[in-house]
């Protein structure tokens, strides 16, 4: 219904043109939007009032000019003015009944857009480090990434879902150092454990895993293990000095070959732990990129040798630094330290230059609220590197924080002492914890209630859409138990019957699908998918509520089934692409 206003629209404004009322360089894309109530129609546009000033003439009588010229239409019951120069459209039956035939032949690509290469984006999400067990925070960023990254592919654009693996730099080697020592306590030794090291089970459990494959080969005296080095932070020394010191040891004492033992376990443990987490709640990725890539692929150099091409460089303390203040950012960036190691911020620098040679036209970036500070910082490099940093996107998921029986759950990341979201899973259902990390916008803070997640009753939002494609499904088995017929190939005077207030309310809300999913694409904004999932489920639930379905006219029977039909298939699709299943009993 839109494009055919749309068009219409069009038709009237080159009509204008041709009469000389309008100039030709006018610009005659029309703004239409939804209605909030449907006494004022289906949509309305002001684009009376935006081109009124240079037409030279009130937006109320350009509005009126505009409606005399639109073409007859079959859809169009009328337009009228309204306030200062809004054209209000109100669509008749045979408009609203369309979308049924509409929804029961395109079925799952209904509202989806052929996928266009001048839309090929790029969109990292989760790329947690691969340090532990992914924990409910990250759980929100995979939900609403993966739900992002569907919606933007049925909106048209060509989508590669990515991400990236810190497999390279310090904390990798806290974390193999972190399982050393457990090793050595699995093997007698009695070690005091650094308090900057990585605990919790899962660190265990991947020393166990390397002393079955390895028996006590690398096992050492633990004293000579902590002898001389820098004390540690509650014996009055630095902890971070002392975990650097603990690495060094460690390398020292198992050697090249040793030490990488411990290193790839560890990192290839963790992550196939997260690949199973992440698979187990429907979130999948076309490319896992490594950072050890751009280390080996010689792209870091790369990247730093065309900022210094580009005069972005400078030394200072025997340190490289990037001039990233000059371009934006609050403050110039190191990107070699003195010792020669490059910085995180030049693996990003990397990555993001990658991203670009690989062709997207767009990098979308989904990160959690406390890098809100790497906006400006890679936008100031994407300047450096001589790339549009409008091509850049970064997304900010805020936190989730859990409530069980209205009590806030503590949670612990330092300690190891947090939920993780295989817990999570676990305990509400893959379908519930997706629903409830995308139901609130991903710039609001959300409280996550574990007790409504897991009820089944009409107040939990996911159950109670799932609830309506389980009860159209049970329509259909009833249908089949009283061997009745249903026709899907039904004509127009038949869909005409469907004139009832809960018939008019659910066609309308079924028309709006597409127009939802090229809005929450455009806006980022999966939460306004859930809503109207939400909206829809109402709907349908009046609709079940007030009218009865196998009635005896068959023409009347069969234009009910088509409609709750249309409203099933946009039901399970609309939950697909939220990555949620859509039930067929309950």
């Amino acid at each position: 219904m839109k494009e055919h206003i749309e068009e219409l629209l069009i038709q009237a404004l080159l009509h204008l043109i041709r009469e000389g009322f309008l100039n030709p360089d006018c610009d005659i894309v029309p703004q239409l939007e939804r209605t909030r109530t449907p006494e004022h129609g289906e949509f309305a546009s002001n684009i009376a009032m935006v081109l009124a000033k240079r037409a030279g003439k009130p937006p109320r009588e350009l509005a009126q000019a505009i409606i005399d010229r639109m073409p007859p239409s079959r859809q169009l019951n009328h337009a009228e003015i309204a306030g200062p120069g809004f054209i209000n459209f109100y669509m008749n039956q045979v408009a609203l009944t369309t979308v049924v035939n509409d929804i029961l032949y395109h079925g799952d690509n209904y509202g989806h857009v052929p996928p266009s290469q001048e839309h090929e984006v790029t969109v990292e999400f989760v790329s947690a480090n691969p340090t532990g067990p992914l924990h409910v925070g990250h759980g929100r960023g995979a939900a609403y990434g993966a739900s992002l990254a569907n919606i933007l592919q049925a909106a048209g654009y060509k989508v590669q879902r990515e991400y990236y693996v810190n497999d390279h730099g310090r904390q990798m080697d806290i974390l193999a150092v972190s399982v050393w020592l457990r090793y050595l306590e699995l093997c007698g030794e009695h070690l005091r454990f650094p308090e900057n090291g990585y605990r919790g089970d899962y660190i265990y459990n991947i020393a166990r895993e390397v002393r079955s494959e390895i028996g006590d080969k690398w096992r050492f005296r633990g004293q000579d293990v902590v002898d001389g080095l820098p004390p540690d932070q509650s014996q009055g020394g630095d902890r971070e000095t002392h975990i650097d010191a603990l690495i060094n040891r460690a390398r020292e004492f198992l050697g090249a070959d040793g030490y990488l033992v411990f290193f790839e376990t560890s990192v290839d443990s963790i992550l196939s732990d997260i690949q199973k987490d992440l698979s187990g709640f429907g979130v999948n990725f076309d490319h896992w990129f490594s950072e050890m890539e751009l280390e080996d692929s010689g792209a870091i150099r790369h990247a730093i040798d065309r900022l210094e091409e580009n005069g972005h460089l400078y030394i200072k303390d025997g340190a490289t630094w990037f001039r990233a203040s000059e371009l934006g950012d609050e403050k110039d960036r190191v990107i070699i330290r003195e010792n020669g190691r490059t910085t995180y911020f030049a693996s990003d620098i990397a990555y993001f230059l990658n991203k670009m040679e690989r062709g997207f036209e767009k990098a979308i970036y989904v990160f959690g609220a406390d890098h809100h500070g790497y906006i400006a910082r890679l936008r100031a490099a994407a300047k450096g590197l001589g790339e549009d940093p409008d091509r850049l996107e970064i997304l900010l998921v805020q936190f989730a924080v859990l409530y069980r029986d209205g009590k806030k759950v503590q949670m612990s990341t330092r300690s190891g002492q947090f939920i993780t979201l295989r817990e999570l899973r676990e305990e509400v259902g893959s379908d519930a914890a997706r629903f409830f990390y995308v139901m609130r916008s991903h710039e609001q803070h959300l409280d996550f209630d574990l007790d409504l997640a897991k009820s089944r009753s009409n107040e939990n939002p996911v159950y109670y859409i799932q609830y309506a494609h389980a009860r159209i499904c049970s329509v259909f088995r009833n249908l089949e138990q009283m061997n009745e017929t249903h026709n899907q190939a039904i004509g127009e005077a038949s869909l005409k019957l469907l004139t009832e207030p809960n018939e008019t309310l659910l066609l309308r809300a079924l028309s709006r699908y597409p127009e939802i999913i090229e809005t929450s694409a455009r806006l980022r904004a999966p939460h306004q998918f859930a809503h109207y999932l939400q909206a829809l489920a109402t709907e349908f639930h009046a609709y079940y509520n007030s009218q009865q379905f196998l009635v005896e006219d068959e023409n009347v029977r069969n234009a009910r089934l088509n409609l709750i039909l249309a409203a099933r298939i946009v039901l399970a699709n609309g939950l697909a692409l939220l990555g949620i299943s859509a039930p067929e009993s309950m």
